[in-house]
């Protein structure tokens, strides 16, 4: 009798051994923007690719629009284990040490999206993710949001439009300089925080692509959007590196590929969110839109640019410099 019952226990203690194997590894992945933009289509995008290449055997958690962390706790949060997978913007990497990302964040370095992946895809893309190791996180790829355009409750036509407003930014030293460069008062601010700042009126403008504005509804306490298109705002897909050390080899490999494919899904449809968003906007007759003319342009440009000459010694000539190469753009043919 006691054997029967010793073998029953034991048969049951396998099985729920068995079910407990096959638990899916679950993998977190926290972002702060809404599900409908380029970053939380490509995440969902991710987890469903995620699901389908591992049969099943990992799923991932998307937790959007700052229901998990806010943009100031998430890395914190990555590293410690809390979460697995973050996308935080470029921007965010400076604070944790790695200031060379902060070349993204330099204006106008970017002369549309083809010069950006020589970048992002490129030698300088890998070199850069590289750096993030020692901080415990491993850099998965670079997904695309759009290039950032002025908005503010008076027109925007020229550099001195914006002299001494309140301009929300990301917690960014290139982004600081940037905004002085304008003679504005730079403002740091928790994404999830920004429109109600607007509607306030504790900030005055921000710089955001234009889907962010949009889904953010940002549009809606803003009175005029110019397309000054001056600075990009992207983000690098990270893990924990001691989370994603200990996956198995095949485990990983497919979510190598799903990255892969997300990547690309996340690139295509930046530009057509981001068109989409514009004519959203335009659409809702909250704002009025502006084009700058080919001098217009030119002013902005030759306000913004001597940030570059200016974040050498944080960002680093070398890392400045071999985007140069990478794009061909020359600062002195202005």
């Amino acid at each position: 009798m006691k054997v029967s019952k010793l073998l029953v226990g034991l048969f049951a203690c396998a099985a729920s051994l068995g079910a407990y194997a096959q638990q899916p590894i679950v993998i977190k992945f926290s972002h702060v923007v809404a599900n409908d933009t380029p970053k939380g289509k490509a995440a969902d995008f991710f987890a469903q690719k995620a699901a389908e290449l591992t049969k099943g055997k990992v799923k991932v958690e998307v937790y959007a629009n700052s229901t998990l962390y806010k943009d100031k706790e998430e890395m914190e949060a990555l590293q410690l284990g809390a979460v697995q997978m973050l996308a935080p913007s470029l921007a965010k990497f400076g604070p944790l040490g790695v200031k060379e990302f902060e070349v993204f964040d330099l204006p106008y370095i970017f002369n549309g999206y083809d010069d950006l992946h020589k970048v992002t895809t490129g030698p300088v893309g890998k070199s850069l993710l590289a750096k993030l190791e020692p901080k415990g996180i491993s850099g998965l790829a670079f997904w695309d949001n759009g290039f950032k355009s002025f908005s503010a409750n008076s027109p925007i036509k020229t550099p001195e439009d914006l002299k001494g407003k309140k301009l929300r930014i990301q917690s960014s030293k290139v982004l600081e300089e940037q905004t002085r460069a304008l003679k504005a008062l730079p403002q740091v601010m928790a994404f999830s925080e920004v429109y109600q700042a607007l509607q306030t009126g504790v900030v005055d403008g921000t710089e955001n692509p234009i889907s962010n504005l949009y889904t953010q509804k940002m549009h809606e306490v803003q009175k005029h959007l110019t397309l000054t298109e001056h600075g990009y705002l992207g983000y690098a897909v990270i893990v924990n590196k001691k989370f994603w050390d200990g996956l198995p080899a095949d485990i990983r490999k497919q979510l190598d590929d799903a990255m892969v494919q997300a990547t690309r899904y996340a690139n295509q449809i930046a530009k057509v969110e981001n068109d989409s968003s514009l004519e959203n906007v335009r659409k809702s007759g909250k704002t009025q839109i502006y084009t700058p003319t080919a001098a217009e342009r030119s002013a902005f440009k030759k306000a913004l640019v001597p940030v570059h000459k200016k974040m050498e010694s944080r960002i680093g000539k070398e890392t400045i410099d071999a985007v140069y190469k990478a794009t061909g753009f020359d600062p002195n043919k202005l």
